[in-house]
């Protein structure tokens, strides 16, 4: 499956009118009684459609909806494609009771992450404002949880989690009908979206439980036409939605940005969040090297993972590069040649049969690897011990990959103060831990992870510090930027700014001690600084054109106080409304 979100995560209208639902109870009760004395067969008249009859817990049947009750109650997309039987819903139902009672007695590193997970999700469909409280005033505690690493393993187990629907789904099964389907959110706000182009999974094609499409995955010009399809209807019915693009495959994370990052405000948080997040650590090695961030041309990167997430923050890295040395042609090859991009066969060269075209551009020269000793395929410890490199840079999704030898390899390196990116999600898959960076390269190193970690005891009072390079930092505030700019797409200045203002966030002092990233609990203050960034460099490229009573005008007019304090204004703070009750 495929996910994304139009920014952050779910906020509907799931408040309940208790007042309301009071003055309704008589009713349904005696509705209750009157149609379990009819026979079996009759159907029962409900006043209701769509997500109230979802969040209704008389009239409600979760997956258990037929296609024809679906269609006729406005509920196609509104849960995932699966059907399921009153007695498939027990099934279920009793098998992820077994796990939770066995994850209890002898379960994974952190037993008690998916029960957390579990008490936090039924908070938000119980009372929403209630949970975004709950999360700002303990995100440090509960990021983990509902983001990094917890998600994965959510995700991983999403048949046997799923409750209640959330958001919208749309499937290869939905093609010609997502154009009306789109009319059946009730609401403006902001909606997670599940995209389900089947799957090539043996075991949940078997699955009799499993709610997603079984199907194998569509490819080519039928996958394409899911997603085109998507986009129109999402942005006939929304035209100013922000659309974020999650977990899509290495092989169409690419194409799908550039098809549509020209004509919709999309952006992918795998490619260029991650990038972006990256890039802020990069650059905060620099400093706490010592050096200003217009030093970053000069460092040699070793990257070990050639997908997505990978040649992402290697294009992302070249444009930063490329842009301090002067944005033109000598800049850009410059920017290249600082580059050693190691996947699965080894060190990619131009000699590499059938490269990969978003690799390509980073290839090795012959000639290059020759004079270093090296060759096509050559090894990430053999690239190492050659390159000698400031970075090992890890976003190769394989836990361990910076083996001891690695590590240790990484002693030579030319830099006063080597940086070790071990990036890859969740925590199993990191490629190293910060105990083996610290312990096999030395004291002095600069560690960042994108699993939480932490940090180190060194002794005599000495702490390695474990960054962890989330993109939590950065994707919240791109959103909001690009919304309250009004810019009809999100640039790469825009993104770079986003880059850039995170790792000048942190203080001098800070970074000289090998803290590279802020703490998570200044989410909030972080997010207003990125979306302020990515306003100002909106309004630079001429691409603002106002938000709502700021037209691009006023805004031009701002100075950079007045974005900040423009952008504090229009963030959302959970608060409870008033509420009042009209009958018509």
């Amino acid at each position: 499956m495929s996910n994304f979100s139009s920014q952050l995560r779910l906020s509907s209208s799931l408040i309940k009118r208790f007042k309301q639902k009071m003055t309704t109870m008589t009713m349904m009760m005696m509705e209750r009684r009157s149609f379990t004395t009819t026979e079996g067969s009759r159907p029962t008249i409900v006043q209701k459609r769509s997500l109230d009859i979802l969040h209704d817990p008389w009239f409600n049947k979760g997956t258990a909806f037929s296609m024809t009750e679906r269609d006729r109650l406005d509920l196609r997309g509104l849960l995932p494609p699966g059907v399921m039987t009153s007695q498939q819903q027990i099934e279920r139902f009793m098998v992820d009771l077994k796990r939770l009672e066995q994850n209890a007695r002898d379960g994974p590193s952190d037993p008690y992450a998916l029960a957390k997970w579990r008490i936090l999700n039924r908070l938000h469909d119980r009372n929403e404002t209630m949970y975004y409280k709950v999360l700002i005033d303990n995100i440090e505690e509960y990021a983990p949880i509902v983001y990094t690493p917890t998600v994965g393993l959510v995700c991983q187990n999403y048949s046997g989690l799923f409750r209640r629907p959330r958001g919208m789904y749309f499937s290869a099964a939905d093609r010609g009908e997502m154009m009306s389907m789109v009319y059946n959110w009730p609401a403006d706000q902001v909606l997670p979206v599940m995209i389900d182009v089947g799957t090539n999974n043996e075991k949940l094609l078997e699955d009799p439980l499993y709610l997603g499409l079984q199907q194998h995955r569509l490819d080519g010009e039928e996958y394409l036409s899911v997603i085109d399809e998507f986009m129109e209807a999402v942005f006939t019915r929304w035209p100013h939605v922000i659309v974020q693009f999650e977990d899509f495959q290495s092989k169409w994370a690419f194409k799908l940005l550039q098809r549509y990052r020209h004509t919709y405000r999309m952006f992918n948080d795998d490619v260029q969040g991650t990038a972006g997040v990256a890039i802020a650590g990069l650059l905060g090695a620099v400093r706490a090297q010592g050096r200003p961030m217009i030093d970053f041309p000069k460092q040699k990167i070793v990257v070990a993972g050639a997908g997505s997430a990978g040649i992402g923050v290697v294009n992302a890295a070249r444009n930063t590069m490329a842009r301090m040395l002067g944005n033109n042609t000598s800049a850009f090859e410059s920017a290249r040649s600082q580059f050693w991009v190691v996947d699965a066969m080894g060190l990619i060269t131009e000699e590499r049969a059938n490269i990969d075209p978003n690799a390509l551009p980073f290839a090795r020269k012959m000639k290059e690897v020759g004079h270093q000793g090296l060759r096509e395929g050559a090894s990430l410890v053999e690239v190492v011990r050659q390159v000698k490199p400031d970075v090992l840079l890890g976003l190769s999704a394989v836990g361990g990959l910076f083996s001891k030898e690695v590590l240790e390899a990484l002693k030579d390196s030319t830099s006063t103060r080597p940086a070790i990116f071990a990036m890859s999600n969740p925590t199993k898959n990191a490629e190293c831990t910060p105990e083996e960076a610290f312990s096999y390269v030395g004291d002095h190193i600069i560690f960042a992870s994108g699993s939480p970690f932490k940090n180190v005891d060194l002794g005599s009072g000495k702490v390695g510090q474990c960054n962890q390079g989330n993109n939590m930092y950065l994707f919240p505030g791109i959103g909001l930027g690009t919304l309250l700019s009004g810019s009809r797409v999100i640039s790469d200045g825009m993104l770079q700014a986003a880059a850039e203002c995170l790792a000048a966030y942190m203080k001098e002092e800070e970074v000289l001690n090998g803290i590279i990233y802020p703490s998570i609990s200044s989410i909030r203050d972080i997010t207003k600084e990125v979306a302020a960034a990515v306003v100002k460099e909106a309004i630079k490229e001429d691409l603002a054109e106002g938000y709502r009573d700021m037209d691009s005008r006023e805004l031009r007019k701002l100075n950079q106080e007045e974005i900040v304090t423009f952008v504090k204004n229009n963030m959302w703070n959970p608060e409870y409304p008033t509420l009042v009750y009209n009958r018509d």
